[in-house]
């Protein structure tokens, strides 16, 4: 069971990210890449003013199935982990931070834009 959770875990969380990354392009998707970067954006500074900054109760949920698995010194962020396994490298946990903020930046203002000014300009509102 815990292996069928952490397939689960892995595979919902590339998902979410991905789709947080690109979710945006298709006018049928807009709506929901809005409210998984909103959610995201809660999670990381409202409920990381409590747990920490950056986080995501699915990681945490996602490294006790990992723990019990038996993995030990599991990274705080999600991306850190892999982009170390993609890479083969242990990268520096605080760069690996900061650029996924600085995406995270860029998504929020890509889909602010596109979510309620765009169309405004378009329609000369």
């Amino acid at each position: 069971m815990l292996r069928l959770l952490d397939i689960f875990f892995t595979v919902f969380h590339i998902g979410l990210v991905l789709f947080n990354l690109s979710g945006w392009i298709w006018a049928k998707t807009r709506k929901a890449h809005l409210i998984t970067i909103t959610a995201t954006l809660a999670s990381w500074f409202i409920l990381g003013a409590w747990y920490g900054w950056g986080y995501c109760p699915f990681t945490e949920w996602h490294w006790q199935v990992k723990e019990k698995l038996g993995e030990q010194n599991l990274p705080s962020s999600f991306i850190k982990y892999y982009a170390d396994k993609i890479s083969g490298k242990n990268l520096d946990a605080a760069f690996v931070d900061r650029a996924t903020l600085a995406v995270f930046i860029v998504l929020i203002i890509v889909t602010v834009y596109i979510n309620f000014i765009k169309g405004k300009i378009k329609h000369g509102k």
